[in-house]
């Protein structure tokens, strides 16, 4: 894939079963589990797992938006909103720890916020901007009703932390889940250009 191909690439919000599907597939390529260390540090990954059902709980409340190429999705960015604090029990820890973090002096969670469900870009298409992209697409589909997108990110997943901080996320607080040491970021998307 080269940077001329880059106008082939279309972002929109998933709405197909098949687009599900291929989130799930594109997911379980990238799973911490599915990747040696070495490609861990390399890469990156992933670590929540969703089902069709699910995604289709989280596009019923908020976009899941999607990048394609030649109808395949080769990148996705989950959202959910606070409201889906009890859909995965995996994610308690987080939610937890967005209770007791502030951002420029203010508890998080008297923000408006979505949480940055999980982003991911196939291997091929890495390295031509896609991660901000796709948070920018999302954030343009529902920047009138939040303030923040709030995720968090492994913190032995230095190459996702990086990239995110490249794009405007900021490190807010560091907790353990009991199992990983995670960073909670945040992306003002009101102050973002």
């Amino acid at each position: 894939m080269n940077k001329n191909s880059l106008s082939e690439i279309t972002f929109q919000a998933a709405t197909s079963i098949e687009h599900f599907e291929q989130i799930v597939q594109l997911q379980n390529q990238n799973l911490y589990k599915s990747l040696s260390t070495e490609q861990q540090e390399q890469q990156g990954f992933v670590f929540a797992e969703h089902s069709v059902p699910l995604l289709q709980v989280m596009a019923a409340q908020i976009p899941q938006i999607i990048a394609l190429y030649k109808n395949k999705v080769i990148g996705y960015n989950l959202a959910m909103t606070a409201a889906m604090e009890n859909e995965l029990p995996s994610l308690a820890p987080m939610f937890r720890e967005f209770h007791k973090s502030q951002y420029l002096g203010k508890p998080l969670i008297d923000y408006k916020f979505f949480v940055g469900g999980q982003v991911c870009v196939d291997k091929d298409f890495r390295g031509l901007g896609l991660l901000s992209k796709l948070y920018n697409a999302t954030a343009n589909e529902v920047e009138e009703d939040y303030e923040l997108c709030i995720t968090e990110v492994a913190v032995r997943n230095t190459k996702s932390l990086k990239i995110h901080q490249k794009m405007g996320f900021e490190v807010v607080s560091t907790h353990n889940d009991g199992l990983e040491d995670w960073n909670v970021v945040v992306w003002d998307i009101k102050n973002s250009a």
